[in-house]
């Protein structure tokens, strides 16, 4: 053996009578399986006592400004009665009400809700009941004035006045609102009213420096509140079609991907539809664009329309980009397709190996909704504290939450949790698939595999090496922990203007975040060792790495080629699923969005993430079969492999 192939370990020798995947395991790393169960068990013990000394309401349900919890007994005050709070000012202060009030008439200008109740000049039409706000009666807070909210009656000089102070004061006008999360949110048409009545020429005789500070203040409020209150509006199709829809179009995809001949069918298809679906939402955003600007009376702002006419261009934009980018790939993409086609046959085999992902889902799920728990019990544990602000002559007090450093810490450890958790998740369901398309292609005897052979692995997977992927995860968790902490140190660098801190932290950030990605290769394929010959996380980690650097070129080139595949097929699955979204929200809530932008984002995503679920599969596939067979080569004479001459043949030709 030359200098060169010492470098790179010794090859495979199969073990004495191997016919497949070793049926003799034992269990792998069980020091880390014991070491992931001790973090659930502290995680829990954690949360029970965050939920025996906390109180979830206090996060979910809003805070008015001097500190009670509305619809809770919670504070100086009881505001069980009083369960949705009126926003007062910019800052977040408000007061509790028994309802949020819908007003005919959008806005009454001359009607202030403040610290100490409504105060209402000449010329107010609404009635103390259509706005029920809590006795806040000898509370030591700043009483609404003529002089100091109200002067001359005039609602211009109100708007500037020490009470109103342009939304940074103790009061505020009386407006038509919606609920989200029992929070009162202005209606856009009842901030537009407010804008012609009290600022009718755009300028209310305030310096230059004030105009700027209010003007990207409201910008800002109005962005999330409208961003919020469309999320809310869209929860329903968010939740149907992020979720329901992707999970029906990604199952049926795959199982597609699956049948003989459809393969070429479903890529090319795949690729052409994904373009076409860019270019027809462009024509339709902007044909949209053009409807609204040809209207003799505008029902949509001029910002609206841009918004529609960029978004147009953005499009069209982003389907010329994919056109060269398949142009460029098509024939790498023609030769990826055989690997997929030998994952096709393995899935055909084991059409139920389709349906894990979604148990994988329901999984992170449970684990997700009691971690969400503890977290919001946590959170809800924090000291309220004052903060004043200066109105004026006079101090306006807005309370907040205050944490103490075990909380910090524990909000530090419930983050380790969810990562390392998460990635636990992730980590077992390759170990599942590699077994089962390990066992497909060590097996002289096809037929044979089926269903069970899902059933055998998963069962076998956890309970032999569920320690491996708890190894493999761990890693994983803790080059994310010290992520979060640059990006926590990133964002206190940012505050304190630091620029050298800053160009060091975002080195450091994305050293670890190639890390991140050798990482996940690495474990992927110590997996793919592991569920073949059952040796433990470190073995399978070093015999994986020196597997692949012997067989550099044939696998780099492969598993690039057959990635695009899968990718096309994440891009297709994503996108058909976005553009459903969109056609179906605009037709159905149109008139009552601010923009269907923000839902749209949010069902990308989601869509993004689960079609990677399901095309995970194929990944995984063709990352196995792969290392299956260059193991194959090493192990076996020509004669005695397992891999079929189509396979074979192939890999040759264009590995």
């Amino acid at each position: 053996m030359g200098r060169e192939d010492e470098d790179l370990g010794e090859k495979l020798s199969a073990p004495p009578d191997f016919d497949g995947p070793t049926a003799n395991r034992r269990c792998t790393d069980v020091l880390c399986t014991i070491l992931l169960w001790c973090m659930w068990i502290c995680m829990t013990g954690l949360g029970i006592f965050c939920i025996q000394n906390g109180d979830y309401r206090l996060i979910l349900y809003p805070l008015d400004y001097d500190g009670n919890v509305c619809g809770t007994n919670y504070g100086g005050k009881n505001m069980t009665e009083f369960p949705y709070l009126y926003y007062v000012n910019d800052f977040s202060g408000g007061v509790c009400v028994k309802e949020c009030p819908t007003l005919e008439n959008l806005t009454d200008a001359h009607t202030l809700v403040t610290y100490g109740g409504l105060f209402q000049t000449e010329g107010s039409f609404i009635t103390s009941e259509v706005i029920s706000i809590a006795d806040y009666s000898g509370n030591d807070t700043l009483q609404c004035t003529e002089a100091l909210c109200y002067p001359g009656n005039d609602p211009e000089r109100s708007f500037t006045s020490f009470g109103v102070n342009q939304g940074k004061g103790y009061a505020y006008y009386a407006m038509d609102t919606y609920e989200v999360l029992w929070r009162c949110l202005f209606t856009e048409e009842a901030r537009t009213e407010l804008e012609t009545m009290v600022n009718p020429n755009g300028n209310n005789n305030i310096s230059m420096i004030e105009l700027t500070n209010s003007t990207y203040l409201k910008q800002g409020y109005n962005f999330w509140s409208n961003l919020y209150g469309d999320l809310f509006l869209t929860r329903y199709y968010i939740l149907g079609l992020g979720f329901g829809a992707t999970i029906v179009i990604g199952f049926t995809y795959a199982f597609l991907m699956r049948i003989p001949g459809v393969l070429n069918i479903m890529v090319w298809t795949s690729i052409f539809a994904t373009i076409g679906i860019f270019f027809a939402a462009g024509w339709y955003a902007g044909d949209t664009a053009k409807t609204w600007e040809s209207y003799d009376s505008p029902k949509y702002t001029e910002d609206e329309v841009r918004y529609a006419t960029i978004a147009s261009y953005v499009l069209y934009a982003v389907g010329g980009l994919l056109v060269l980018l398949f142009l460029f790939m098509r024939k790498r993409i023609q030769l990826a397709m055989g690997c997929v086609k030998e994952t096709s046959k393995a899935v055909l085999a084991m059409p139920t190996i389709i349906l894990f992902p979604v148990f994988q889902g329901i999984g992170f799920m449970c684990f997700m909704i009691a971690w969400a728990v503890y977290v919001a019990y946590l959170a809800s544990m924090g000291e309220f504290t004052t903060t004043e602000y200066g109105v004026g002559g006079y101090k306006i007090s807005v309370r907040w939450f205050e944490f103490s450093d075990f909380i910090y810490q524990s909000g530090w450890f419930f983050l380790f949790c969810f990562f390392w958790t998460g990635q636990f998740i992730l980590a077992l369901g390759e170990i599942i698939f590699a077994m089962c398309f390990a066992k497909w292609y060590f097996s002289r005897e096809k037929s044979r595999v089926g269903s069970l052979t899902v059933i055998s692995s998963i069962s076998a997977s956890m309970w032999y090496h569920s320690g491996t992927a708890a190894f493999g995860s761990l890693i994983i968790a803790i080059i994310k922990m010290i992520r979060a902490s640059l990006a926590y140190l990133q964002r206190k660098a940012e505050e304190m203007d630091n620029g050298i801190a800053k160009a060091i932290l975002c080195c450091l950030q994305c050293c670890f975040w190639c890390l991140e990605k050798c990482m996940r290769f690495l474990n992927k394929n110590a997996y793919i060792q592991c569920a073949i010959f059952g040796s433990s996380f470190c073995k399978s980690s070093k015999e994986a790495f020196f597997l692949i650097m012997r067989n550099a070129a044939r696998i780099g080139a492969i598993t690039y080629v057959s990635g695009g595949v899968v990718f096309v097929g994440k891009v297709f699955i994503t996108s058909l699923t976005t553009g459903v979204a969109y056609f179906a929200i605009s037709e159905q809530l149109r008139d009552e969005l601010y923009s269907v932008i923000g839902p749209l984002v949010f069902i990308a995503v989601i869509a993004w993430f689960i079609s990677g679920m399901f095309m995970g599969i194929y990944d995984m596939g063709i990352a196995t079969i792969l290392q299956c067979f260059v193991a194959d080569e090493e192990m076996f004479d020509d004669d005695q492999m397992y891999a079929q001459g189509s396979l074979k043949a192939w890999v040759d030709n264009h590995g």
